[in-house]
């Protein structure tokens, strides 16, 4: 619901519940929309309509008339349908991530109380707590909606290391759920079809409650501003709808991003489900077979090879040393320390490259985003970098992690990364970033990201080469999987800037599928899909090997090749190296 109300122009840190009353017609449209696909249940727009979360709005006194409106809207919409519907009061946690230290326990559960009240007076058929990422609140706010004598779907949301927000694994959640009366069990929102699908596995095997999976459609894509889209496409989505099916689940669906289409194609596939079919893997478009020039082998000093070292977790920073130790014990003198993307507290990537500098030598590049900073801090922030001897420096706009409600509506971007790269050229040419002279000049080395594999190539290539316009001096690719599209890149460049190719290693089938899948900007061709697909397969002469060490194997295989075909193109590779 809130995704596509984003997509038709509502900002997503508005009160979206408060369209009930004032565009109820707009929200009656999406409903249509989804019962139209053939769906069972609609959810009411009411997801971050608790007390507490619309006093932020000053719409707190108003909570239970933007309920029973919500009620309202999607009852007229399943009463319209001609058939059964399910109509589930949507109830978020009583707080956001910025509420939670200020509020108390006790606030918080007579906040679920008085929307939960407006909403079964109201006539729900079900109450859904969806997009908790703490455990405490979702047990809290379950306790809460039982008591209603109404039926209740309680939901936690995952992060891609498989645990909530709050640090809780699936057989937590069943286990702190297990004494409350909830009709079903499940996960919703941060993650995509695949993530989505490993979560329940592991709720499956903790609890005999029936199931919900609701998946997000992938990655979201910064689009401007702060706007956001999702590109999973419906085949793909429906695939994952019934493979969830297999799993288990019992109430399958869509958060965030996916739109009319996705639940067409999933009623569709699971109807075939129940019928037997097996499930069809999503096409990729296919790639001709790339041919190596003649030249591709060629050499020398001018091809710089990196080795990728992630910024750690906090705690983890002797993890991070080690590797970067193995890969100087092959060779490898210089490093990149790219963004981290992941919720938890991790090391900046400009603190690890002092770091590695001072106690390895090696020569570091570090990555620098610009989220959440305003261009004084990041002013400051470069020049105590360089103070301390970060010279190399890689310009991104960056996005927020996920952290379950909707994508990334917190945040500052006082720049974006050509703003950046701006300041960074100014304070190379002594000016800071009003234009007023500094007592000396820095000496960065600038480089920017670039994404070979966009869908829309022609646009990236241009803001590339804006980009190089404001000063950038270096390249760095988004990990790169088809030689083809960063041959395409190279031509639409020219030599605008010397190109340092991303590459990592494919470790599965499972892997390359959700790259090529719900990944933003990532092509992964079909020759190197059936070639993992294969390899776990297709045991031939490697009868003791597992299949997930023939598809790690082929994967570097396939990596392999890319850094030969490379080197005719780029003037470098950074290559992340697997952990073993």
């Amino acid at each position: 619901m809130g995704t596509v109300l984003h997509a038709a122009g509502s900002p997503l840190e508005r009160a979206l519940p408060e369209l009930n009353l004032s565009d109820p017609a707009q929200v009656r449209r999406i409903h249509d929309s989804y019962l139209a696909a053939g769906v069972e249940l609609i959810q009411t727009n009411t997801f971050g309509a608790g007390p507490l979360r619309l006093e932020v709005h000053g719409l707190g006194d108003r909570t239970a008339e933007i309920n029973v409106a919500g009620v309202r809207v999607a009852r007229a919409a399943a009463a319209a349908a001609g058939r059964p519907v399910v109509v589930a009061g949507s109830v978020a946690p009583a707080v956001t991530l910025q509420q939670r230290r200020r509020v108390a326990p006790a606030d918080r559960e007579a906040a679920v109380r008085e929307q939960v009240a407006a909403l079964v007076a109201a006539g729900v058929d079900v109450l859904v707590l969806e997009t908790f990422g703490y455990l405490d609140e979702l047990v809290e706010a379950a306790a809460v909606a039982v008591s209603t004598g109404v039926p209740v779907l309680a939901q936690a949301t995952f992060a891609a290391d498989g645990r909530t927000l709050g640090g809780d694994t699936p057989h937590d959640v069943c286990a702190a759920m297990a004494g409350l009366p909830v009709a079903a069990l499940g996960t919703n929102c941060t993650l995509g079809p695949q993530g989505v699908l490993a979560v329940v596995q592991e709720l499956r095997g903790h609890t005999d409650l029936p199931l919900s999976a609701l998946p997000n459609a992938g990655l979201p894509r910064r689009t401007s501003g702060p706007r956001f889209s999702y590109d999973v496409d419906a085949h793909y989505f429906a695939r994952y709808a019934q493979l969830l099916v297999g799993a288990g689940v019992s109430v399958v669906g869509g958060c965030c991003g996916t739109t009319p289409s996705h639940l067409d194609a999933a009623v569709r596939a699971v109807a075939r489900t129940v019928t037997g079919a097996p499930p069809h893997r999503a096409p990729v478009a296919a790639a001709p077979p790339a041919e190596v020039p003649a030249d591709a082998e060629r050499t020398g000093p001018r091809f710089r090879v990196l080795a990728e070292i992630e910024a750690p977790q906090a705690g983890h920073v002797a993890e991070a040393m080690a590797r970067a130790e193995a890969v100087q014990a092959l060779g490898v003198n210089r490093v990149w320390v790219p963004a981290g993307d992941g919720p938890r507290a991790q090391l900046s990537p400009v603190n690890l490259a002092v770091h590695l500098q001072n106690q390895l030598g090696v020569e570091a590049v570090a990555s620098v985003t610009t989220w959440d900073r305003t261009i004084m801090a990041l002013q400051a922030d470069l020049l105590g970098a360089h103070a301390l001897g970060v010279r190399r420096v890689v310009c991104e706009t960056g996005s927020p992690p996920l952290l379950g409600d909707y994508p990334n509506v917190d945040g500052v971007w006082d720049v974006d990364s050509i703003g950046l790269v701006e300041l960074l050229a100014d304070l190379n040419d002594g000016r800071d970033c009003n234009g007023l002279r500094l007592a000396g000049k820095t000496a960065f080395e600038i480089g920017v990201r670039v994404a070979p594999g966009s869908h829309d190539r022609q646009a990236e290539a241009a803001r590339a080469l804006r980009k190089v316009e404001a000063g950038a001096q270096f390249l760095v690719t988004r990990p790169v999987y088809d030689l083809d599209s960063l041959r395409r890149l190279r031509d639409a460049l020219g030599e605008a800037a010397p190109l340092l190719v991303s590459v990592r290693p494919l470790r599965s089938f499972a892997e390359a599928e959700y790259l090529a899948h719900e990944v933003p900007d990532t092509t992964v061709p079909a020759a190197a899909l059936d070639a993992l697909e294969r390899a776990e397969h297709d045991r031939g002469d490697s009868a003791g090997e597992k299949a997930g060490d023939r598809a790690a194997r082929a994967g570097v295989e396939l990596a392999a090749e890319l850094v030969r075909g490379a080197r005719a193109v780029a003037a470098g590779v950074v290559l992340a190296l697997p952990p073993d």
